[in-house]
C-alpha cells in the first residue's frame, strides 16, 4: 500500500513523515491538532501541477561519488524533487521519485514524496476537467456521500490487498489538507476565503475529529461525512467538493495504479481499450507556456493537418496557453466530433502559424510499424505500441502481410508499450507458444485467480525476438515472460519496467465516474513475479532507447538494440532452416 504522512493539523513540525504509533494493541487512534502553517514550507501546496507525466528530467546533478554511492544519489533526487515541487512541477516531480523507487523500492521518504507529489497531481488534472467541475455542481450531498461509500466498498470487494481503513482515511483528509491551501481548488468553492478563516475552522474540526478510530469501512465513510457537513456549516464549502478529495486520497493511497477517475477520464480510458477516441490524435507534454506535440497519428487530424512531433502548441483559440495553464489548455483540445478548434503551432525555426483542425473519431493504432528490416535475409517487424481490443486482429493481419513478404524471422518491438488489455496480451503469445501457461493471476478475491493457457489451434514457428526496454511495462511484460519462460523466442534489451499488477476498470453508480483498482498480480509461466523485478532479457543491451522515427530509416542504424535483434533474429532463423 502507497505511504501516507500522517495528518497533523497544527504547530509547524518537520516529522509529518514518521510511522503512526498506536496507543493500545489492535487498537489504532488520531491525534488531530490544527493545519500546520508550515505546510508551505514543508510541500509547496499553494502551486498546482502544470505539467504532465514526463520522463525523468536530466539535470539532476551527479558528481563521481554519487554515482559510486546510492545514498548519495537519493540525495540528489530529493534535492531535485524539492525544486520541482517549490515550481509546481508536480508531474515531473511524480515521475523522478517513482523512477528513483524503482531501484530502492522500500526507501520510505521516498515512497512519502511520491504519495504527496501524486496527490498535488491529481488535484491539478481534477481542476482542470470540467466535467469533474460540473460533476461537483450537480452532486447532491447525500448522493456524494453515498459515492464515497461505493468507492470504499468496491476497494474492499476486490483490492488485492486487506485495506488499511486508517490510513486510507488519513490520505483522504491529507488530499483534503492540500486541497484547501490550491489555488485552483480555493476559486471554484471558496473565493474570499482567508487564511484566518481557515485556520479558525480547521482548528474546530480538528477538536471534533480528535481521539477519533478508524477500524473499518463504516468509521471512514462517518468521518469523511462529518469533516464535509462541518466544513459545509462553518465555510460553506459543498459537500460534494470534500466528499470527492476523501474518494481522491483514498485511491491514491492504496498503489501508484489504483485511481479515480473523473467522467472525462473514464470516458477516455474506455475509449483507449476500444481503440479510439474523438479529439486531434496527438500525445502532448505540458509545459507551463506551451503544449509540446510527442507523438501524431498519421491518420488524425493534426497528422492529415501536417502537425508534426516536436511543433508547440502556444494558444488554442486565440488564448494562450500561458493565461489558461497547460492542464485546461490541454483539456481545451478536446471538444465533441465535427467541432473545429485554432491552434497557434511553433515549429523550430519557423514563425507562428495559425492551423485550423476538426474534431473527429481517431483510431489509435496497436500495430504501428511493420515490414522486413532486413529484406535479404528475411527478418520482419511489428512494433506494438499497447495492447488493446483490436490488436490481436491487427497483429492477425500484420503477420500475414510479413509471410507474403517472404519473412523467415520476427521481431516484436514492445520498447516503451505501457501496457493494455491482458487478454490482448495473453491472444498475442499465444500466436506463438504451443501448449502451457501464458499468465497466472492471484487476488485476495478468489474470482481473480486465474490461469491463462495457450488454446490457439495454430501456432507461428518463425524464429522470434523480442525488444524491451525499462518503459516496457504490464501486458507487454505478461507477454515478453510468456515468450522467454517457453524458451520461444530471444528477449534483447534492458530490464523491463516491473509492473506486476492487474487493475480493473470499474464504474461509479452513484456520481458518474470510475475507479482503477489493483485488483491482482500476475506471474510468468514458471510462476515469477513481475512487480519491482521485470522481465530480464536474455541478451542485455544497455543503449535501447528508440529513435522517434521509422524503423526503416537510415537512422535505424543507430538503434542499438534493434541491431543487436536483427543480428539475433538473422542467426535464429539460419538454424532453423538448416535444420530441415
Amino acid at each position: 500500500m502507497d505511504g501516507c504522512p500522517q495528518v497533523r493539523f497544527s504547530l509547524p513540525t518537520h516529522s509529518c513523515c514518521r510511522p503512526q504509533k498506536r496507543r493500545s494493541p489492535g487498537r489504532s487512534r488520531w491525534n488531530l491538532v490544527a493545519f500546520s502553517l508550515a505546510l508551505g514550507v514543508l510541500w509547496s501546496p499553494l502551486a498546482v501541477a502544470q505539467s504532465s507525466p514526463a520522463a525523468l528530467p536530466t539535470e539532476v546533478s551527479r558528481n563521481a561519488t554519487a554515482a559510486n554511492n546510492p545514498l548519495d544519489a537519493l540525495d540528489d533526487v530529493m534535492v531535485r524533487g524539492e525544486q520541482l515541487e517549490r515550481e509546481g512541477q508536480w508531474a515531473d516531480a511524480l515521475s523522478l521519485y517513482q523512477t528513483a523507487l524503482k531501484k530502492t523500492p522500500d526507501h520510505q521518504p521516498l515512497i512519502q514524496r511520491r504519495s504527496l507529489a501524486r496527490i498535488h497531481y491529481d488535484l491539478g488534472r481534477r481542476y482542470a476537467d470540467a466535467s469533474f467541475l460540473n460533476q461537483i455542481k450537480r452532486t447532491a450531498p447525500a448522493q456524494a456521500q453515498n459515492a464515497y461509500a461505493e468507492v470504499l466498498l468496491k476497494i474492499q470487494s476486490y483490492y488485492v490487498d486487506i485495506p488499511d481503513w486508517d490510513r486510507l482515511t488519513r490520505c483522504g483528509l491529507m488530499d483534503l489538507q492540500i486541497a484547501l491551501h490550491n489555488g485552483d481548488f480555493r476559486a471554484a468553492h471558496l473565493p474570499n476565503l482567508t487564511e484566518a478563516q481557515l485556520d479558525e475552522v480547521l482548528a474546530g474540526l480538528a477538536k471534533t475529529l480528535d481521539q477519533t478510530s478508524v477500524r473499518q469501512r463504516a468509521d471512514s465513510v462517518l468521518v469523511a461525512n462529518h469533516t464535509a457537513e462541518y466544513l459545509q456549516e462553518h465555510l460553506g464549502l459543498p459537500v460534494s467538493a470534500t466528499i470527492y478529495e476523501f474518494v481522491s486520497g483514498a485511491m491514491a493511497a492504496l498503489d501508484p495504479y489504483s485511481s479515480y477517475m473523473s467522467e472525462s477520464q473514464y470516458g477516455e480510458t474506455m475509449s483507449q481499450i476500444e481503440g479510439n477516441f474523438v479529439g486531434l490524435g496527438v500525445e502532448l507534454k505540458t509545459h507551463k507556456d506551451r503544449l509540446e506535440i510527442v507523438t501524431v497519428i498519421s491518420g488524425g487530424p493534426a497528422g492529415q493537418g501536417g502537425l508534426l512531433a516536436g511543433d508547440c502548441i502556444l494558444a488554442i483559440d486565440n488564448v494562450s496557453v500561458l493565461q489558461t495553464g497547460s492542464e485546461k489548455a490541454a483539456d481545451n483540445l478536446r471538444g465533441p466530433d465535427g467541432s473545429n478548434v485554432i491552434l497557434d503551432v511553433r515549429r523550430e525555426g519557423q514563425s507562428v502559424q495559425a492551423v485550423r483542425l476538426q474534431r473527429r473519431k481517431v483510431d489509435i493504432p496497436s500495430v504501428d510499424q511493420v515490414g522486413l528490416v532486413d529484406r535479404a535475409n528475411g527478418v520482419g517487424y511489428i512494433r506494438l505500441t499497447n495492447f488493446q481490443k483490436t490488436t490481436s486482429r491487427d497483429f492477425d493481419a500484420a503477420l500475414w502481410q510479413l509471410q507474403r513478404d517472404g519473412m523467415r524471422s520476427l521481431i516484436v518491438d514492445v520498447r516503451g508499450n505501457p501496457g493494455g488489455l491482458l487478454t490482448a496480451a495473453v491472444e498475442v503469445a499465444d500466436r506463438f507458444v504451443y501448449d502451457g501457461v501464458i499468465v497466472s493471476t492471484k487476488g485476495r478475491n478468489p474470482l481473480e485467480d486465474f490461469i491463462h493457457r495457450a488454446e490457439q489451434p495454430g501456432t507461428w514457428r518463425v524464429p522470434l525476438v523480442v525488444l524491451v526496454d525499462e518503459d516496457s511495462a504490464s501486458a507487454s511484460e505478461i507477454f515478453a515472460a510468456a515468450i522467454r519462460d517457453h524458451k520461444r523466442g530471444t528477449v534483447v534489451g534492458h530490464q523491463s519496467y516491473g509492473k506486476g499488477s492487474v487493475q480493473g476498470i470499474f464504474p461509479l453508480n452513484i456520481g458518474g465516474g470510475g475507479v482503477r483498482l489493483t485488483t491482482a498480480k500476475f506471474f510468468s509461466p514458471n510462476g515469477q513475479p513481475i512487480a519491482q523485478i521485470g522481465v530480464q532479457p536474455d541478451v542485455p543491451v544497455e543503449t535501447v532507447s528508440k529513435p522517434a522515427v521509422s524503423t526503416f530509416s537510415s537512422e535505424a542504424e543507430q538503434d542499438a538494440a534493434l541491431q543487436v535483434g536483427i543480428s539475433v533474429a538473422r542467426r535464429e532463423a539460419q538454424t532453423a532452416f538448416a535444420g530441415r
